[in-house]
């Protein structure tokens, strides 16, 4: 799963505000808000955070390593 720190990394790396991302996400900009605040993963439903990780890797985005292992993000190597 997905931690606050690769939603925030990933964010960046796109330059998207959190707005922004509500709306490629199709989620609310308060549930960026409670998602980034949080330490680690999020505790949220699954589906929202399986729709962000989807909207960062249709993006270009890709996520590196486990929450436990040094968690990152990184563009998506072309092939």
């Amino acid at each position: 799963m997905i931690t606050s720190a690769q939603i925030r990394a990933a964010r960046g790396m796109l330059d998207w505000s959190r707005k922004d991302l509500a709306e490629h996400s199709g989620l609310s900009f308060s549930s960026m808000m409670r998602l980034e605040s949080f330490e680690g993963v999020p505790s949220s439903n699954f589906n929202t955070l399986t729709k962000i990780k989807d909207t960062f890797e249709k993006a270009g985005i890709e996520f590196i390593g486990s929450p436990e292992e040094g968690a990152g993000v990184r563009w998506k190597t072309k092939k």
